[in-house]
């Protein structure tokens, strides 16, 4: 995987992260379960340490 392609992984990555977090706020102010979004964001964050660490190599 090239350098620009692991670039355009992580801004998507950090974009879908952002979205889950407008989600977990609208959820959480009607009093709805936020779990799965919380894995979710998780996994994006976990996934987002492996592509830096690609980059860093």
């Amino acid at each position: 995987m090239t350098d620009k392609q692991i670039e355009a992984k992580i801004a998507e990555l950090k974009m879908e992260y952002m979205r889950l977090q407008d989600d977990v706020e609208k959820l959480e102010s009607f009093g709805r379960s936020t779990t799965a979004q919380e894995e979710k964001m998780k996994m994006i964050e976990e996934e987002l340490q492996s592509y830096h660490r690609m980059k860093a190599e």
